[in-house]
């Protein structure tokens, strides 16, 4: 079955590192340049924004990739930490012709519009990060810590085939991050499924997952550094999300000179998807603001 195309979306392929990136494009020509960044697991850019290009895309020039070892990319191994997405990010804008552009990133893709903006803060015109991980110097419990970072230890013989089992159980994975797995689009959850089970399909998150997580802490805590991000930005935060504390966007929030803080209600990890009209609403009005 050939990839998921969201409703007013283009696929596309640019040749970039030895391989082939799968790039979704808008249907516009002109107006500001938005590049959008998925989250982990079995995401890709067809899942993550699958509800934005037929609103948004008529107005800006819409660029969500497949990250290596992500959806339909192929031929570039995983990159690991975020910091060599942002490179990767960064080489992708080059090879499209865009020097500066809005950057979107949820969950894992926060994580990655965080680390562009502090390695190439040229690039970045604004920036809108949904529940980003990066945020925390570790868990709470030094015992959980320890145990993910062993399990993000296994050797990949024994770990991708684990983690390809365990994507036949996507349905109840879901109903533990979001608040109300029925209004998600039914389409983008399919195509969730088809990924989490697909041979491959789990590596570039288990390559994150094994360059961040650490034995004693998180490898990828920018809290200390982000009061250096001076361009606008927007965080969007479900309330209720079990992955992603809201308390880190408000921290980053706060230590920034020109960011604000959207804290939505009865709201879990997947904030784009779950409240998809009032983020539509608030990335409007921060787009229209900063023009």
């Amino acid at each position: 079955m050939p990839p998921l195309v969201p409703p007013g979306a283009r696929p596309e392929t640019v040749a970039l590192d030895g391989g082939r990136v799968r790039v979704l494009r808008s249907s516009a020509e002109s107006g500001p340049a938005v590049v959008l960044l998925h989250g982990g697991g079995s995401d890709n850019a067809s899942i993550s924004w699958y509800r934005l290009f037929g609103p948004l895309g008529p107005a800006y020039r819409l660029i969500a990739p497949d990250m290596p070892g992500f959806g339909a990319t192929s031929g570039i191994a995983p990159l690991g930490g975020p910091a060599a997405m942002a490179d990767f990010t960064a080489r992708l804008m080059t090879a499209l012709g865009e020097e500066r552009a809005v950057v979107v990133g949820v969950s894992m893709g926060g994580d990655v519009a965080l680390n562009l903006a502090l390695r190439h803060p040229d690039r970045i015109r604004a920036l809108v990060a949904i529940a980003p991980g990066g945020l925390t110097p570790g868990f709470s419990s030094p015992a959980l810590q320890a145990a993910l970072w062993a399990l993000c230890r296994i050797p990949d013989p024994v770990l991708l085939p684990a983690a390809r089992l365990a994507g036949r159980f996507t349905g109840a994975a879901i109903r533990r991050v979001v608040h109300d797995p029925a209004v998600l689009p039914p389409e983008a959850m399919a195509e969730f499924r088809r990924e989490s089970t697909r041979p491959g399909g789990s590596l570039g998150y288990v390559r994150y997952n094994q360059a961040t997580v650490g034995r004693r802490g998180m490898r990828n805590d920018l809290l200390p550094e982000v009061h250096r991000i001076r361009v606008p930005a927007l965080f969007f935060h479900g309330d209720l999300d079990p992955l992603v504390p809201p308390r880190n966007s408000r921290l980053a929030a706060a230590r920034m000179p020109d960011a604000r803080l959207v804290l939505v209600s009865r709201c879990g990890h997947w904030a784009q998807l779950e409240a998809h009209d009032r983020f539509l609403a608030e990335l409007r009005g921060f787009l229209s603001g900063l023009d």
